[in-house]
Parts: structure tokens; sequence; C-alpha cells
């Protein structure tokens, strides 16, 4: 099992949210919840991909497909492409 087949949906749909620069706040209205639930998606995101930084993940996923990181590791997008969508 890949580090990115260990991660649930909303975790891909977060990690994505960071790569694009948001912030937890942000990513709390998008997503409906506290910035606390976000940080506590963060650190299971961390420990699941082997990074320690909000850079490093975004980096991460940039290297793996950035927007299509799902779908370029041959997986079907967890969520809506709501993302940039307004």
């Amino acid at each position: 099992m890949t580090p990115r087949e260990r991660l649930t949906p909303k975790e891909i749909q977060i990690a994505i949210l960071v790569w694009e620069g948001l912030t937890n706040r942000e990513i709390g209205r998008i997503i409906g919840t506290s910035e606390q639930v976000i940080k506590n998606h963060l650190r299971n995101t961390f420990d699941k991909l082997g990074v320690w930084s909000r850079l490093e993940l975004a980096m991460y996923v940039a290297s793996h497909g950035g927007k299509n990181w799902p779908e370029a590791d041959g997986v079907p997008a967890p969520y809506p492409q709501a993302v940039g969508a307004d």
C-alpha cells in the first residue's frame, strides 16, 4: 500500500487545498468544519505521508500531480471538483 492509499478522501481533499495555499480557517469554511478538525486531519496526513510541515505536504502533492494527484495515481477523485470552481 502506498502512502497515498492510506489517506482518507477528506485527507486528500485537505492536502490539495493546502497545496493550493489555503489556510486552515479557509479550508474549514470550504469543508464546513472547524480549524481544529483541519489540524487533526493534517497531523494524520503528515504521519501517513512522512512529512513534517505544510510546505513538505504541498511539495508532496505538487510532485504527485497537484490538483490531479488522485487521478495521477490512478485513483478517482474523492470529492467533487469544487476547488476553484467559484
